[in-house]
């Protein structure tokens, strides 16, 4: 496949030299052939693989960081929950121990931070309260033409978005991949799309994105969010600590996965030794033939 893209790009660009050569050397090259010469070239770029990350819940006994996801969800709430929602999460999800495992008051102190629609109360209104930890993370807008409007596009809902978003590694890494536990490609594309504004004149311009232009400009810069553990306030250690709150609102459960399949192959293992022996004792009575 990537074979057939260089050979097709590589096609169309010897196309387009032959054609601007014969234009020149008639006289007659058109402010049309212009542009379409200038917006073949950005047509032609791949967008590049982002880099495998380091991370805490990689592998089959790798667990969630709980003081990176607490930044995390920092990060999240000052930055990034004033475009997106994140719908499919509770804030008493919040408490869970194989989570960011805040403190009850904690939750009930930050869900009250946020405005969640009630009602309708006994004059028939519906009504604003603050939020209870039994609330899910409201969105920062009643609907999504009212973020387009807003924005020019509806951001997408962060529940699951580090399992939605995925990148191709084709053969033979994708079966490398089934036997070394490798499932961060989203959380990967995620970290390296936060860090992928590779140009200050055009602030939607993304590596990382397809066709390279986002809707998003850049959501996060230095000293943004203030972090009282130490930990540095740049973009990369923001990316990655949001990064790994997204991968655990897609995943709560990823810990407690780990550890079922894990006593599923102990199991496994145990049981057909136990198969094997009980064939070769039946066995054993016949004898050759």
């Amino acid at each position: 496949m990537r074979l057939r893209r260089i050979f097709a790009a590589g096609a169309g660009t010897a196309l387009i030299g032959v054609l601007a050569l014969a234009l020149t050397a008639g006289g007659t090259r058109s402010v049309a052939a212009d542009q379409s010469a200038a917006t073949a070239a950005p047509a032609l770029e791949e967008n590049p693989v982002p880099a495998r990350q380091s991370w805490s819940f990689y592998g089959p006994f790798g667990k969630f960081d709980r003081a990176q996801l607490q930044r995390g969800y920092q990060v999240y709430h000052e930055v990034c929950s004033n475009c997106h929602s994140m719908k499919l999460v509770a804030f008493r999800d919040l408490t869970s121990s194989s989570g960011p495992a805040f403190s009850e008051d904690q939750v009930k102190a930050l869900a009250a931070t946020f405005k969640v629609k009630d009602g309708p109360n006994e004059a028939g209104d519906m009504f604003e309260r603050p939020g209870r930890p039994s609330d899910y993370f409201p969105s920062p807008f009643p609907n999504p033409q009212a973020a387009r409007a807003a924005l020019g596009a509806a951001p997408p809902d962060m529940s699951v978005l580090a399992k939605a978003r995925d990148i191709e590694r084709g053969f033979p890494l994708f079966i490398v991949d089934a036997f070394t536990q490798y499932q961060e490609e989203g959380v990967d594309y995620i970290y390296a799309l936060l860090n992928g504004y590779s140009k200050a004149d055009n602030p939607n311009y993304n590596e990382y994105f397809p066709g390279h232009r986002i809707a998003m400009p850049p959501p996060l810069s230095d000293g943004v969010v203030d972090y009282t553990d130490g930990s540095p306030k740049t973009v990369p250690q923001y990316a990655k600590d949001v990064s790994a709150f997204l991968m655990w609102a897609a995943e709560p459960k990823l810990e407690a996965r780990k550890s079922l399949g894990f006593a599923v192959i102990i199991y496994l293992v145990i049981f057909a030794s136990l198969l094997y022996l009980v064939k070769k004792r039946i066995w054993a009575k016949v004898g050759p033939h």
